[in-house]
């Protein structure tokens, strides 16, 4: 199949997502197109089989706002056409969905059709497309894709009931690809650039948008601490990293947190930590918390959204209640402290990773999904 898809190229979960998505499709031999405004950051070096079409945005002085979503919806119907592409797949309903419904009408008028399917990430329903100035468009898009998918049941279950959608949706979760997330490939040689080896590793990775609770991060690692000798990564970068470092300096525990910045190559980092620290205020899945079950780290993290459907508590990971740095501190020391109970749940995390959200189980349901489409269309 030939497969356009279109992505915030940035990094957050649905880009990522999208991206990984790309990837494995073209692994499996069919022709993946890109559209965005930018490379999504995660194609560098697997990009075999994936051609990437830039989205040019006018700077004509009359916008004040360029119009992305047009230049979009232009570029789709383009690369359609000249690509022959099967189908489009968009991530992230606005502008994305949108978009794709223009390109569609565009080439239908010329006798071409080009059925899409949007996949629902989360704020662009749970924040976005609850914004009154939104919300028609986002229920009207939705409602016109031959196709939709949600990444957990809790978002299908809330697109449903927020915006009275009847369309049915799909439940495909994210995934992860278990051959290059795994514990393997973190060298006893590397994880002393962080951790001294009677300390434990902990580690934090997200956008650091507010919503991630960056700081809640900190405090809980601050009382992991001053009971566990221990060190802390901070991966990703975002809004509230500032107030993450600042806080870290006003307990005096900056000299043991190692703020990284954008990771290219996150497997690599997370293979040699024991803990994944995740009190998110929302999280419709929890793709960090699964990419670190499959290298055996053990998540603890906010019980909201998609991740109960992700984290089995007690078994593979902790989830407690938003806000509760003491109760995520307590799980943490817990399993820390209890070398058989961390052995135990690292091997349940991965065993997790592989048996329900690994790429060989979660790809051929996306497949399945586009040649349902494409059998349709004939």
């Amino acid at each position: 199949m030939r497969i356009g898809i279109t992505c915030y190229p940035t990094y957050g979960g649905s880009g990522v997502v999208a991206t990984e998505l790309g990837i494995e499709l073209a692994a499996r031999g069919h022709e993946v197109h890109f559209i965005s405004y930018s490379q999504p950051f995660r194609l560098s070096g697997r990009d075999n089989g994936i051609l990437y079409h830039e989205v040019p945005v006018s700077s004509y002085p009359l916008f004040e706002f360029p119009p992305y979503d047009l230049a979009l919806a232009s570029r789709m119907a383009e690369v359609a056409e000249f690509y022959k592409l099967d189908l489009l797949h968009v991530h992230y309903a606005i502008p994305h969905s949108v978009s794709a419904l223009l390109a569609r009408q565009m080439l239908a008028a010329r006798g071409i059709r080009l059925p899409f399917v949007t996949t629902l990430h989360g704020t662009d329903i749970t924040l976005v497309g609850l914004d009154p100035s939104y919300l028609p468009i986002t229920r009207f898009s939705i409602e016109q894709s031959d196709a939709v998918t949600a990444i957990s049941e809790d978002l299908r279950r809330s697109t449903v009931e927020s915006f009275s959608i009847t369309k049915p949706i799909e439940v495909i979760y994210n995934f992860v690809n278990c051959d290059l997330y795994h514990r393997g490939i973190g060298s006893p040689e590397e994880r002393l650039e962080f951790a001294k080896p009677e300390e434990r590793l902990l580690v934090h990775l997200s956008n650091f948008r507010p919503v991630k609770r960056v700081t809640d991060v900190i405090e809980i690692f601050d009382r992991v601490q001053k009971k566990i000798p221990s060190r802390l990564l901070m991966m990703g970068d975002g809004p509230d990293r500032r107030a993450a470092e600042r806080l870290a300096w006003e307990k005096g525990i900056h000299c043991k947190i190692h703020f990284l910045g954008k990771q290219d190559h996150i497997h690599e980092k997370l293979a040699l930590a024991d803990l994944l620290l995740l009190p998110s205020e929302m999280e419709s899945f929890g793709l960090a918390a699964l990419e670190g079950m499959a290298c055996e780290v053990v998540p603890v993290a906010s019980g909201v959204g998609g991740l109960p459907e992700v984290i089995t508590d007690g078994v593979d990971g902790y989830y407690c209640r938003v806000g509760d740095v003491d109760g995520m501190a307590a799980r943490a020391i817990e399993v820390l402290g209890d070398d058989a109970k961390l052995e135990a749940m690292r091997k349940h995390a991965r065993h997790t990773a592989q048996e329900r959200f690994c790429t060989t189980k979660i790809i051929p349901k996306y497949e399945a999904l586009y040649r349902g489409l494409l059998e349709r269309r004939s």
